[in-house]
């Protein structure tokens, strides 16, 4: 038999499509729904998709088994994406984030530094695309709850461009005056 005859009875394949967000699936629950027989059980699937460059969302849902559950979950975050303001690879700022019982400190770290982080919060931040951050999980270890109390201080920050500090400030008020002059000025030499 030859084998090249074998490779032209099955089908054709689908080119692999690349996939657009990066999914990682951070924790698989099962839960149990008690009834007269006994116990229901499902699965209860924690899920986090990024694009590495500014976007993030987190899903979570319940499904009869854990494929079910991962694709609900999926879907769920993908409709709840949000963009990180982030600042040279870093974020610009701290941020405080408190859902529940958890509590997350996010700092700004120098290049090089790396992801200082453990479990959901790392993951929640590599695929959001930041690579230099301290983090500091406090209360809680309920990883849905800090997984959305990551996203509430990853939602507080700033952009850089909205920064207000006393030498820009001060650069704003000549800038203003400078600009005030210039139309009297304009208008006496045209006389």
């Amino acid at each position: 038999m030859n084998p090249s005859k074998n490779n032209d009875r099955r089908r054709p394949q689908e080119p692999k499509e690349e996939k657009q967000f990066d999914e990682r699936i951070i924790h698989i629950n099962r839960v149990a729904r008690v009834v007269k027989g006994g116990r229901r059980f499902r699965f209860q699937a924690l899920v986090v998709v990024g694009d590495r460059k500014h976007k993030v969302g987190i899903g979570v849902a319940k499904g009869a088994d854990v494929t079910a559950a991962v694709t609900k979950a999926t879907e769920v975050a993908k409709k709840h994406m949000m963009n990180v303001n982030l600042y040279k690879g870093t974020i610009p700022h701290e941020a405080f984030g408190r859902v529940g019982g958890a509590k997350i400190m996010v700092k700004p770290a120098s290049a090089g530094t790396g992801l200082i982080a453990g479990g959901v919060v790392r993951t929640i931040l590599e695929v959001a695309g930041v690579s230099n951050v301290l983090s500091k999980s406090l209360g809680s270890t309920n990883k849905i709850n800090t997984a959305y109390a990551t996203l509430d201080a990853l939602s507080q920050l700033e952009p850089a461009k909205n920064w207000v500090t006393s030498r820009l400030a001060a650069k704003d008020e000549t800038a203003k005056k400078v600009a005030a002059k210039k139309p009297v000025e304009a208008t006496s030499e045209a006389k």
